[in-house]
């Protein structure tokens, strides 16, 4: 892979010639997306959406904000709360979804959302918050931060540390057990997750559980070959970046700060295990490679998740990608492993790299049948959101009736969901390898 150069005339480390590359997918993309990536996408980019800038900024937002809702699924959760606390400019808005309702003190997850530092919110989080909270049972707590370039980048993650630090000192008041906590984010998120995980151990506070970084932008700096490789048409583009790296820099923003870009910091040894995500036609696809790879060269175990045929964003779509239901239910699986065992005990996750794509198959994947194959993906899809949004304004008028959210997961009542699940395993069934198994402190880690 050819190397690439910084802005400041460096050479990019993740792209050094003779670099070992350690626990690197063995395919960084898929011959093609996923089926159901691909249909999405098909439906997604009949608007034409211009770059963001100053002046297209509200609807930018807005249409993230209805994408996010309408295509996530929503799980119900036992309680969901919202609190105001002191935040170093404004309150912060918290969003804390209980999995179940007990009067015992309670492991959390803190989620920073997605949206390039300047769009998205608790709303846009909500789906993800909601899904890795049922399969974790734990607490997840989502953080609403400043965004730019109303304010800069110091600004956000300001509000973030003061969650994280809020946390640490009251939440057991609300039912939170403060020696066992987690952190994670997507994309800007990832970016937040991975600079707090570093200043929180600087800071000697408890040892975090777990930081999980999906398709991180952890170096704001550099440029890496997976942008020109997914240069338009997978959510996020080239241009995209550019325009956003134009809005979010202002004068004293110093994108080579490793608190802004947690990858340039020197020293990680001290961070807690990572969980990482990474989606092949994501044109920040190599920074998350790039800073997994550091992470296991300082001795952090790395779970590295690699979807090879999905696309940046493909998280907040659970409502309709298999994948993004596959990687929140991996997401919560890790957690929930983590947060079992006792404090000072060795890590549970496994230094590993599992790839994993929906292969198609041959009778499903003919050329000639690929704009049907889309149609009838795309009308599944329709019908799934139907069925789910039916589910959901149900409970929203009955809120305390358990036995709805067991209805509404009887497949009889739910015929088009349960026939594209079925579909879905027979023609493109997810495929998980293990390409990579390194070791924990030296001794080779234990599936």
């Amino acid at each position: 892979m050819n190397s690439t150069t910084s802005k400041d005339g460096h050479c990019n480390p993740a792209h050094t010639p003779g670099r070992s590359h350690r626990g690197r997918p063995k395919r960084l993309r898929a011959d093609s997306l996923d089926p159901e990536a691909e249909a999405l996408l098909k439906m997604l980019n009949l608007v034409k959406r211009n770059p963001v800038n100053h002046s297209n900024l509200r609807q930018h937002r807005l249409g993230w904000r209805l994408s996010a809702l309408a295509l996530g699924r929503a799980d119900a959760v036992a309680r969901v709360e919202t609190l105001l606390i002191p935040g170093p400019y404004e309150p912060i808005r918290l969003k804390l979804y209980r999995p179940s309702v007990t009067a015992e003190a309670a492991p959390a997850f803190v989620w920073f959302h997605g949206g390039g530092f300047m769009m998205g919110g608790l709303a846009t989080a909500d789906a993800i918050c909601r899904h890795i909270a049922v399969v974790s049972g734990v607490i997840v707590v989502a953080v609403r931060y400043r965004l730019a370039p109303e304010h800069d980048l110091y600004a956000g993650r300001a509000d973030c540390m003061a969650a994280m630090d809020w946390i640490v000192s009251d939440g057991l008041a609300h039912g939170i057990d403060a020696t066992r906590l987690a952190v994670g984010g997507d994309s800007a998120g990832g970016n937040l997750a991975a600079a707090v995980a570093q200043r929180h151990a600087e800071q000697a506070g408890t040892a975090l559980r777990l930081q999980v970084l999906v398709y991180p932008a952890t170096n704001l700096l550099d440029d890496f070959a997976s942008k020109a490789e997914n240069t338009s048409g997978y959510m996020l583009t080239s241009e995209g970046i550019d325009a956003i790296r134009a809005l979010i820099t202002r004068e004293r923003t110093d994108l080579a700060d490793p608190w802004i870009s947690p990858a340039l910091t020197r020293e990680l040894s001290d961070l807690p295990p990572a969980l990482v995500v990474t989606a092949g036609f994501d044109p920040i696809r190599d920074d998350g490679l790039a800073y997994a790879e550091r992470l296991r060269e300082a001795g952090v175990p790395v779970e590295l998740l690699h979807y090879a045929g999905q696309f940046h964003g493909f998280l907040n779509f659970d409502g309709v990608l298999r994948a993004a239901r596959d990687a929140l239910d991996r997401i919560g699986s890790a957690l929930r492993l983590n947060f079992g065992s006792p404090v000072g005990e060795p890590p549970t996750l496994v230094d590993r790299t599992i790839e994993l794509s929906a292969r198609c198959g041959d009778e499903f994947a003919l050329a000639e049948l690929r704009m049907g194959r889309n149609l009838l993906i795309a009308s599944l899809m329709l019908g799934e959101r139907l069925e789910s949004w039916r589910w959901t304004m149900i409970r929203r008028k009955r809120p305390d009736s358990g036995w709805i959210t067991d209805l509404a997961a009887f497949p009889l009542l739910n015929p088009v969901t349960a026939y594209r699940e079925l579909l879905g395993q027979h023609f493109a069934p997810i495929e998980a390898s293990e390409t990579y198994h390194g070791c924990v402190d030296g001794r080779h880690a234990k599936l």
